[in-house]
């Protein structure tokens, strides 16, 4: 089927079944300009749970449908395809977490939200990269378990002060943009300020003007007054960016800064998901209760 007949098909679809779709800042380009909403995992999953619709078709990976069935019990949350999963959630198992535990007792767990529903269900409170530094910064205690993302504990110890205990765990998208990705765009782009995800590594981070989730970027963009950006994160982002300002250039850090499983979902599987209504996402509701509480308090720090 061609590109033009597929968005009516899934248009028609949509309409016919009531339902609603979110698509990542990292989803290819099809997939965002067909989407009712596009934004960052916790954007659309709080989004899933406000919008007047009975089925979710989530564009995105595992762990972001995941949570928003947390948000959104009562939904059906489809995503396109079940291989689209989080090679950093995938690091840290619920089991890992409760070792983790057994060998600090007593210490508070903050989880990046990035993480599975049962790594959410071990936590005291998730966090954004966005309010990362001040969720850690709220909790009493110095010592604090945090999980999965080292760069981004790295980044919050060092703004906190916090004593961490880090569970080794990473993006590869972002772990594999280096220091010298970026000088060689400085070099290129002498004028242009250089954008961070605070899941990069430190190095890229101490060369970064702005450190800034994937909402921020999106919210800093139209206010900024630099006319060219290097983008520090995954480059499905940069589409966005174009599309809502214009008037400036984005560059990406390193054009292979591509997350190949963002990128498994495309308008066919959209389309053949809405008709089939699956596959389904489905989270065990005694653990989904205990990781919405988790959420719930990361909530307060948005």
């Amino acid at each position: 089927m061609k590109k033009e007949n597929l968005v009516e098909e899934i248009k028609k679809l949509k309409e016919q079944k009531k339902a609603a779709i979110l698509a990542h800042n990292y989803q290819p380009e099809e997939v965002q300009d067909i989407a009712d909403f596009v934004g960052d995992s916790l954007e659309l999953s709080r989004k899933a749970a406000e919008v007047e619709a009975n089925i979710i078709v989530f564009c995105g990976v595992h762990f972001m449908a995941e949570t928003a069935k947390i948000l959104a019990p009562e939904k059906k949350v489809i995503l396109p395809d079940l291989g689209a999963r989080c090679p950093m959630a995938d690091m840290l198992r619920g089991r890992d977490l409760r070792h983790m535990k057994d060998q600090h007792p007593g210490k508070k767990v903050v989880a990046y939200v990035n993480t599975t529903a049962e790594v959410k269900a071990e936590t005291d409170v998730c966090c954004t990269s966005a309010n990362a530094v001040k969720v850690v910064g709220n909790i009493a205690e110095e010592e604090i378990i945090f999980v999965p993302d080292r760069n981004l504990a790295s980044f919050v110890g060092q703004k906190t002060g916090k004593k961490l205990i880090i569970w080794d765990g990473y993006c590869p998208i972002h772990e594999g943009i280096k220091a010298r990705h970026v000088e060689k765009m400085k070099r290129l782009y002498p004028q242009a300020e250089v954008w961070a995800h605070p899941e990069c590594r430190p190095e890229v981070l101490r060369l970064a003007d702005k450190i800034l989730s994937t909402g921020q970027m999106i919210r800093e963009a139209p206010v900024s007054k630099a006319r060219e950006i290097i983008v520090a994160t995954e480059i499905g982002i940069l589409h966005r960016l174009r599309k809502e300002n214009p008037d400036k250039k984005f560059y990406p850090a390193r054009e292979k800064a591509v997350c190949r499983n963002m990128k498994k979902i495309n308008l066919k599987k959209v389309c053949k998901a809405l008709l089939l209504e699956e596959p389904e996402v489905m989270v065990d509701p005694g653990l989904a209760a205990r990781a919405r509480e988790a959420i719930n308090q990361m909530v307060r720090f948005v």
